[in-house]
């Protein structure tokens, strides 16, 4: 019988691709039972970024002051898919697997957009996206709206809060973005964030009208009420913010939904 010879190339590669094989099916287990856990998690983190831009959430919290859940405060959301030209309601829409970027992705799910329209730098803008409300006996209470734009380095994805008024911004907080920490990357800044708090998003004649300045206008001015502090070092991402902001509230975004919301005064359809 011929002795096996350990040391032979054709053992050693018999050797590699079966531990390659017995990786690969453990990755590709492992893969598979964490797929759910991985889901929930995600979830889990979209709620808790709504939850904070509403301000009904601190930031690393995980239940609200009076000991609500994540759970239990999202559950007093209604969530609605919404077509973004007309501002009606759209019925039959999977509210849990929809993905509004993804479909902006689709030629057939979303439209082009010019160089003029696009002061996000979108490319495309899907035509049917998701919108999360909260309301009380009186209407709405808060709406909250997703919001993505060019920074400096990339795309910032975040949420928009609307107190019930839809005209007075609640909160602005981002879930992913690649800007320069310490510079642009202070959009995590709490401090930063609680300046959004209160900042009128539309004048008088419905247009939005947020703007981050170096220097504040008197604080007893009107153009005061629309102002938010820019970021020290960072002015692409500034403007970035300010531009995502007043697209996605004007009428290329949700602008044609909360004009009719305000018109109805309850989230309705």
């Amino acid at each position: 019988m011929a002795k096996l010879d350990k040391d032979s190339l054709g053992n050693t590669f018999f050797i590699a691709i079966f531990l390659c094989l017995v990786c690969s099916i453990i990755v590709s287990g492992l893969a598979v039972a964490l797929k759910p856990i991985q889901k929930l998690n995600k979830e889990l983190d979209q709620k808790k970024n709504i939850l904070r831009a509403a301000g009904l959430l601190a930031s690393n919290a995980t239940e609200s002051a009076d000991g609500k859940s994540i759970e239990q405060l999202f559950a007093e959301f209604t969530v609605r898919a919404v077509n973004l030209e007309t501002g009606e309601y759209v019925d039959g829409v999977d509210l849990q697997a929809y993905d509004p970027i993804k479909a902006a992705g689709d030629a057939a799910q979303s439209i082009s957009l010019s160089s003029d329209e696009d002061i996000a730098t979108l490319r495309r803008r899907e035509n049917v996206s998701l919108v999360y409300i909260k309301t009380n006996g009186a209407g709405v209470e808060k709406l909250v709206i997703p919001v993505r734009g060019y920074g400096l380095w990339g795309t910032l994805y975040g949420y928009l809060a609307l107190d019930g008024d839809l005209s007075t911004i609640s909160g602005l907080g981002f879930y992913s973005h690649k800007e320069t920490p310490g510079l642009g990357g202070e959009v995590d800044n709490p401090k930063w964030k609680q300046r959004w708090q209160g900042v009128r998003l539309y004048d008088d004649l419905g247009d939005p009208s947020v703007r981050l300045v170096k220097q504040r206008s008197p604080s007893a001015s009107t153009a005061a009420s629309y102002e938010v502090d820019a970021l020290s070092g960072a002015t692409f991402t500034t403007r970035g913010v300010e531009n995502l902001v007043n697209f996605w509230s004007g009428e290329l975004g949700f602008g044609p939904y909360i004009q009719k919301l305000k018109i109805n005064g309850v989230a309705q359809g």
